[in-house]
């Protein structure tokens, strides 16, 4: 399985131990994140190629990360292809595969600790979607 993942500098300690975790687990990995330490970048410059990525179906699922995840949810929903869930918590990351077939997580580096990340992104790959009213719900979401 592949995975894309984006990240601006709130996020590189993470982006990181995220590729080096899901690596061990397996996973390969296309990073479009920063990578530099004490330099300020835009999240959206990060975030668009990888949810683009993702839209065109060339990874599996993509992970993107800012200080909140809110900029990264958002920058990565404008794409039509992409359902980025804002995760800051286990039970969240289930029901966003679970519900609604999320194909990227989009995780608050200023608000999680480097454990509790990792149970996240297991729990979301681990999870599968679970269909039937969920997908009528999904096949609603875009306007065009």
């Amino acid at each position: 399985m592949l995975i894309a993942i984006g990240s601006d500098h709130t996020g590189v300690y993470y982006k990181h131990l995220i590729n080096n975790f899901l690596i061990k687990k397996g996973y390969k990995i296309k990073d479009f994140g920063f990578s530099k330490y004490g330099k300020i970048v835009d999240y959206t410059d990060f975030i668009h190629p990888t949810a683009e990525f993702v839209a065109k179906g060339k990874a599996n699922f993509g992970i993107v990360i800012c200080g909140s995840g809110n900029g990264a949810a958002i920058t990565a929903n404008k794409y039509k292809e992409i359902r980025a869930a804002l995760v800051w918590e286990k039970k969240i990351a289930f029901l966003a595969r679970k519900h609604n077939n999320a194909n990227i997580i989009s995780l608050p580096a200023r608000f999680l600790d480097k454990n509790k990340i990792l149970e996240i992104i297991e729990i979301f790959f681990k999870t599968d979607f679970e269909g039937g009213r969920h997908q009528i719900r999904i096949e609603k979401i875009p306007i065009n």
